[in-house]
C-alpha cells in the first residue's frame, strides 16, 4: 500500500538523485563560444565513449572524434584515463586539461600523470613543439594528433611519450605516424614499462646524487653578478643536503610580474628540470605569493625561492628551545601571506571542536591557526628575552668584559672560538652551522679574564621574518664591548660580505659598538696578498686553524679591552650563562 511516508521518502530520493545528476553533467572546455546547443550535446556525449585500456585511441572513439571536428570545424581534444575513461573534452588548439583533473592526477619527476591527450588537427599537421611542452610539463603518459580528412574521416595518428632522464637521451621521442587500427602500441604494456624505466633512472639518480635542484636567477643584474649569487645559492642547497644539478640565468628587466621569468623562458626551464631529473626548483630572487601560486599551475614541480631554503637550514639546524621556537616562528610569518587554501591540513597547528566559526572557509581556518600560533611563539619569545634580562641581572657583579664574535656566516667563527677556548663547538665547513648563542671563558697571556661569545652568522638579503624571530638571539650582542667582525678573506666579493653584516649590525643599531677587523683564512691566500689585503682594510690576519698566527690578535684584542674597560673598573657588561672554558 502506497502510504503518504513511503512518497514522501520516494520524492526525497528522486529530488536528491537528479541534484546529484545535475552536478555532473559534463564540461566542455575551451573555445566553445559560437558553438550551437545541439553541437554541446554532441561534444557532451563523447563523455560517454570508453576506450579498450590496450587501445591509445580505439577505432570508434577515432571515428567520432573526427565527424564532431568536421562537424564543428574546431580541433577537438581528448583527455584519456589508464582505464579507457573520457576525463576531458577540450576545444581549441592549445587548450590544455582542466585545472581540477591535473589536482585530481598528480605527477612528479618519477612518475607520470596517469593521462593522454588525443587532439584532433583538420590539417595534416604533424605534432608541433607546444604538444611536446605541454607532454613535458604536465608529465603526460602520451600525447597525439589525430588528423581528419577532408570527408571527416580519421587520417593519420601521431604520438609521442617522454623518455627516461639521462645525459644523452632526447627528452621525448616521436612515434612514425600510423592509422588508428595499425597502432603498434599496446597500451597498457606500454605505459607499464615505460613508468617502470623512469622509476628505475629516478632510483639510480637519487641514490647516487640525493634529492637534487635546478637553481634560477632571473635579475636585472649583470650576469657575473647573478652567477656570483647562485654561487652562494648552491652552497646554501649543499648545506641544506641538496645536490645541484644546473644553474639558469636570465637578465630581465625587473622580473616578469606573474613568474619572475618570461612565461616562455620559465616552460623551457621546467622542462629541463623534468628531462635532468630534478626534485627542485630554487629561484635566487624571493617570489611573491601571486607568482608562486601562478608557477604552481604550470607545474607539479615543488618551486621555493632563497628565503625558504634559508629557513629550512636553520629549521635543521636549531637544537636549543629558544632556536627552535625562533626558526618556526619566522616559518609561519612567511607561511601566512602564501596561504592558497589547498595541501595539508594544520589542524596540529591549534584549534579545536567549537573553535570554528560558520561559513568559514579551509583557507580562513588555516590562517586562524598559524595567527594563533603565531600570537603563541611571540609570547614564549618575550619569556625567553625575560629569562635574559634575570641572568643578565645577576652576571653584572662578576664584572667580565664581553667579546662577541660576528661575521658572514661560514668565515670560521666557531673555529677561531674552539682555539681560542679549547672548546669544541660543532664548526663544520658549511653556512649556518651555529644557530644557537655560545660562551665560553677566555683568560689572556696577562692573567684578565673575558667572555667570548660566538652567535649566528649573517648572510646578504638576511630574510627579515628571520631576522626579526632572532633578535632576541641577537640581543646578546648588545652586552659586548669589543665586537670581533671575521671574514672569510679568500672569498671572491670581500667587500659585500663586509656591508652585509654591516648592514645588520646597523638594523640592529650596534653599529656603534668598538669593533676589531679581522680577515681568517689568510693561509690559503697567495704570498703577500693577505698582507696587502690587512693594509688595505686595516684589519688583522689571521688562520684559525693554526693558533701561532693568532698571537697579534690576543695582544691587540687585550689592548683594545684594556682601553675599553679597565680592570677593576665598572663594566656595564655582564656575562652569559652555560659552561665556560678556560685557556692559560
Amino acid at each position: 500500500m502506497l502510504t503518504p511516508q513511503w512518497f514522501h521518502r520516494w520524492l526525497t530520493r528522486f529530488n536528491f538523485q537528479r541534484e546529484k545528476d545535475a552536478t555532473l553533467i559534463p564540461e566542455i572546455y575551451g573555445q566553445v563560444l559560437g558553438l550551437r546547443a545541439g553541437q554541446l550535446a554532441m561534444l557532451e556525449r563523447l563523455y560517454r565513449r570508453r576506450m579498450p585500456v590496450d587501445d591509445v585511441l580505439s577505432s570508434e572513439a577515432a571515428k567520432t572524434l573526427a565527424e564532431f571536428t568536421h562537424e564543428i570545424r574546431r580541433p577537438i581534444g581528448l583527455v584519456i584515463t589508464r582505464r579507457g575513461a573520457v576525463q576531458d573534452v577540450l576545444v581549441g588548439a592549445g587548450t590544455e586539461p582542466s585545472p581540477t583533473t591535473l589536482t585530481t592526477f598528480r605527477a612528479s619527476p618519477r612518475s607520470l600523470r596517469g593521462l593522454r591527450l588525443i587532439r584532433s588537427t583538420l590539417k595534416d599537421e604533424p605534432i608541433i613543439q607546444e604538444d611536446l611542452t605541454m607532454l613535458g610539463l604536465l608529465r603526460l603518459d602520451m600525447i597525439g594528433t589525430l588528423a581528419v580528412t577532408p570527408k571527416g574521416e580519421p587520417g593519420l595518428l601521431s604520438l609521442a611519450h617522454l623518455n627516461p632522464p639521462g645525459p644523452e637521451k632526447s627528452s621525448y621521442t616521436l612515434l612514425k605516424p600510423t592509422a588508428v587500427h595499425q597502432c603498434p602500441i599496446s597500451f597498457e604494456t606500454f605505459i607499464h614499462d615505460l613508468e617502470s624505466g623512469l622509476q628505475r633512472q629516478s632510483a639510480s639518480h637519487t641514490m647516487a646524487q640525493g634529492q637534487t635542484a635546478i637553481l634560477v636567477s632571473a635579475s636585472p643584474k649583470s650576469k657575473a653578478e647573478q652567477e656570483e649569487r647562485l654561487a652562494e645559492l648552491a652552497e646554501l642547497a649543499s648545506s641544506a643536503d641538496l645536490t645541484v644539478i644546473d644553474r639558469l640565468v636570465q637578465r630581465t628587466q625587473g622580473g616578469h610580474h606573474r613568474f619572475q621569468l618570461g612565461s616562455g623562458k620559465l616552460k623551457d626551464v621546467l622542462t629541463q628540470a623534468m628531462q635532468q631529473g630534478a626534485d627542485l626548483l630554487i629561484f635566487d630572487q624571493d617570489l611573491a605569493p601571486g607568482q608562486l601560486r601562478a608557477i604552481a599551475e604550470i607545474s607539479d614541480l615543488p618551486v621555493i625561492d632563497r628565503t625558504q631554503l634559508i629557513l629550512d637550514i636553520f629549521a635543521q639546524r636549531a637544537h636549543s628551545r629558544e632556536g627552535k621556537v625562533q626558526v618556526e616562528l619566522a616559518q609561519l610569518r612567511y607561511m601566512l601571506p602564501r596561504l592558497s587554501g589547498q595541501g595539508a591540513s594544520l589542524s596540529r597547528l591549534g584549534g579545536g571542536i567549537g573553535s570554528r566559526g560558520p561559513g568559514e572557509t579551509k583557507l580562513e581556518t588555516d590562517r586562524r591557526r598559524i595567527r594563533e600560533r603565531i600570537d603563541y611563539l611571540e609570547r614564549e619569545i618575550k619569556g625567553f628575552a625575560r629569562h635574559q634580562d634575570q641572568r643578565r641581572s645577576r652576571r653584572v657583579r662578576q664584572d667580565f668584559p664581553v667579546l662577541s664574535i660576528v661575521g658572514y656566516t661560514n668565515a670560521g667563527k666557531s673555529t677561531l672560538l674552539n682555539v681560542l677556548t679549547n672548546s669544541q663547538v660543532s664548526a663544520a665547513p658549511r653556512v649556518f652551522e651555529t644557530l644557537d648563542t655560545t660562551s665560553r671563558r677566555l683568560r689572556f697571556p696577562q692573567g684578565r679574564e673575558v667572555i667570548i661569545t660566538d652567535t649566528v652568522g649573517f648572510i646578504r638579503d638576511l630574510p627579515k621574518d628571520l631576522l626579526a624571530a632572532f633578535r632576541t638571539t641577537l640581543d646578546e650582542l648588545r652586552d659586548a664591548d669589543l665586537l670581533l667582525h671575521v671574514v672569510d678573506a679568500g672569498t671572491k666579493d670581500l667587500d659585500a660580505h663586509i656591508a652585509a653584516v654591516d648592514t645588520v649590525l646597523e638594523s640592529l643599531t650596534l653599529d656603534e659598538l668598538p669593533r676589531v677587523l679581522v680577515f681568517n683564512k689568510c693561509d690559503q691566500l697567495p704570498p703577500g696578498q693577505a698582507e696587502v689585503l690587512c693594509q688595505r682594510y686595516g684589519a688583522i690576519g689571521i688562520s684559525a686553524l693554526h693558533s701561532e698566527t693568532l698571537r697579534p690578535l690576543i695582544r691587540l684584542l687585550e689592548e683594545r679591552l684594556a682601553v675599553l674597560v679597565p680592570e677593576g673598573g665598572s663594566s656595564r657588561k655582564s656575562t652569559p650563562p652555560g659552561p665556560l672554558a678556560s685557556q692559560s
